[in-house]
């Protein structure tokens, strides 16, 4: 079922216009990735569905009673009730029902004596009952409990005011509320901004589960590979839709501006062999030659033209070293930090080599960019030595961009640093950047995340350095400048030591992965695909030594244990008492049922009979399992 079109839709601001002809179907059910450079209107199309703002002209269709659930950059939350309280209100209505059944519980106490009244409070007991167990009634604390540790949440954190959050944690929580909440159509900008690998990783799987429609504007193209059926892409102001995750479009929209290409060429070819024939004809003179001339003139004029095709500008530049370093570029041993008495890390060793290309990885928080601060010599470390090897030229590429002067206008910036380059050598460099004309003469600090991050690559691009440490480098990159961001250093020849939460860009760029944790580092050779099956292989051979000899009914036990064990105890009393809700509902199936294989007409149909006879055992299986889930449960709650 179509959920969502847009047919034709123009939308300009005064006399900038952003989209010229959109047009857009999303089925029901379909998770579309949306991609475009920064300013190409991907906002612009999220509030024109949304209906916060209204289309110069075209037509916006979505399925009468859809409900829309949107992620944004700006968080909303303004309130003084606590995390906890924050996503409490969504199942406010089902806390209603809960409430209302507790109320009909003591009714139907009160009127036990009264048959006929008992009778029509007990009916609509069960009917709201239903309703209640449909709305996800018992399984709402546990859902919260999942979703804030999901996003990254620290248990403990649920009485803490969500006013008093960062930006990037409200942002969460946000998200957290439109996770819970399930619009029909969740539309998410940038959802993995401010998640770790953990969380984004658990939020991929969420999204490929969801039970609704998604549309996702993201630069995250692992996370789009991930989640994504399909593609739409805002350029040059017109919208263009492809099936398939992020690598299938890539591929199909390269070979969609080839076909147009050669479309183009040979249409251009066969226009100027049909005008040089013209000129010929009318070269002539004659009255008939004339007559031809004007007759192919006009199916000239009528030809539908094939317009050229043209994509977004993209930046162009490479790293080259200047020198060559020795073979050992950088010893880190026994590297200890901290800060207000909670340790980052300690015991940290590192053995950088000539050539290598590693990125570091690990959960926000852990210190990946203070280990590159004292790297660089702008932290000391608390403990341990930081030793480079011969011929270093270190370069350093700060994702907080605070080496650059806000006050410098874009090309003193460069100068200053190369005042023997000259002005048009320098400009040359900046348009490489795509920094060009008076761009060039606007101050760093009225720039863009994006803008500001490409003047300090053009920077560390004209130093030559040997050895690389960039943090965070694609942040607040578009796709394209991402792409020869990755070819270039895949061609630099020198040493990259490299932060990042873009796995795209640590498959593409890494050839060691360190993960950092507060015990240490670790480090898996390969890139992060490399490091996914490793970890895995290691998880599972962790798993079987600690299982070992046991039959498969006892491992499944065994497993189940530790899971539990991991749940606090508020949660599990309260699957305890949902199983033991679980457990009444079924034995009351099941006398049902028991019921109807004694009456007429369910013994005189075989395959009514039959039918009964099927549910009765499926419900009697399912009643010995939650006994046992039950009896594990109680152990759990009783250590």
């Amino acid at each position: 079922m179509i959920l969502l079109t847009l047919q034709n839709v123009n939308k300009s601001f005064a006399m900038n216009e952003v989209l010229k002809d959109v047009c857009l179907t999303l089925q029901s059910g379909q998770r579309m990735g949306l991609v475009g450079v920064n300013g190409s209107g991907k906002s612009t199309l999220f509030k024109l569905i949304t209906g916060d703002m209204e289309p110069d002209s075209g037509t916006i269709s979505l399925v009468r009673g859809t409900s829309v659930g949107l992620l944004t950059q700006d968080a909303d939350i303004q309130s003084d009730l606590t995390i906890q309280q924050e996503l409490e209100r969504v199942f406010e209505p089902v806390r209603q029902m809960e409430a209302r059944l507790r109320d009909m519980e003591r009714e139907m106490a009160e009127k036990h004596g009264d048959a006929a009244a008992f009778e029509q409070l007990s009916h609509a007991y069960s009917r709201l009952m239903d309703r209640f167990e449909d709305a996800g009634g018992y399984e709402w604390p546990s859902r919260i409990q999942g979703v804030l540790a999901g996003l990254g949440f620290a248990r403990g954190r649920e009485s803490q005011p969500a006013n008093l959050l960062s930006g990037g944690e409200k942002t969460r929580l946000c998200l957290a509320r439109l996770l819970l909440t399930q619009p029909d159509l969740l539309m998410l900008d940038e959802p993995t901004n401010h998640l770790d690998l953990a969380s984004t990783q658990w939020l991929e799987e969420t999204l490929k589960k969801y039970r609704g429609t998604v549309l996702v504007v993201s630069h995250d193209r692992y996370f789009l590979n991930a989640v994504c059926d399909c593609m739409a892409e805002l350029s040059m102001k017109r919208m263009t839709q492809y099936d398939g995750n992020y690598d299938r479009f890539a591929v199909q929209r390269q070979a969609n501006l080839e076909r147009q290409l050669k479309e183009y060429k040979l249409q251009q070819a066969e226009i100027a062999r049909q005008e040089a024939i013209i000129a010929r004809y009318r070269m002539y003179n004659r009255e008939k030659s004339i007559k031809l001339a004007e007759s192919r003139e006009k199916r000239l004029e009528k030809l539908e033209r094939v317009e050229k095709p043209v994509s977004e500008q993209k930046v162009r530049f490479n790293f080259t070293a200047r020198r060559r370093t020795g073979d050992d570029v950088l010893m880190v041993k026994d590297l200890q930090k901290g800060f207000d008495g909670r340790t980052l890390f300690e015991h940290l060793n590192l053995h950088l080599r000539a050539g290598e290309r590693v990125a570091v990885i690990g959960p926000n928080g852990v210190g990946k960019t203070t280990l590159l601060n004292i790297i660089a010599g702008q932290l000391s470390p608390d403990a341990g030595t930081v030793v480079f090897g011969s011929n270093i030229d270190l370069g350093y590429y700060d994702q907080q961009q605070a080496q650059l002067h806000p006050n410098k206008t874009v090309l003193d910036e460069l100068w200053d640093d190369f005042p023997r380059l000259e002005a048009d050598r320098i400009r040359g460099v900046l348009a490489l950047f795509l920094l060009t004309g008076d761009d060039v003469f606007q101050p760093v600090g009225t720039l863009s995340g994006g803008e500001r991050g490409r003047v300090a690559l053009a920077k560390l691009m004209l130093k030559q350095d040997n050895v690389l440490l960039l943090d965070e480098p694609t942040n607040h990159l578009d796709m394209d400048s991402r792409e020869v961001l990755e070819a270039a250093l895949e061609d630099f020849d020198g040493t990259i030591l490299t932060v990042s939460h873009d796995r795209y860009f640590i498959n593409k760029v890494a050839t060691k992965v360190i993960e950092l944790s507060p015990d240490g580092a670790t480090e898996y050779l390969g890139n992060y695909d490399d490091y996914l099956e490793k970890k895995r292989i290691l998880e599972a051979g962790e798993a079987e030594a600690a299982l070992g000899g046991m039959t498969r009914t006892q491992q499944d036990k065994e497993k189940r244990r530790q899971r539990l064990a991991k749940e606090s105890a508020r949660a599990l009393r309260q699957r305890l008492k949902e199983t033991e809700a679980d457990i009444a509902q079924t034995e009351q199936l099941i006398s049902d049922l028991e019921a109807q294989m004694g009456t007429p007409e369910v013994y005189a149909n075989p395959a009514e009979s039959a039918r009964v006879s099927r549910e009765h055992k499926d419900a009697q299986q399912r009643l010995d399992a939650l006994y046992e889930l039950w009896e594990e449960l109680s152990e759990a709650v009783a250590e």
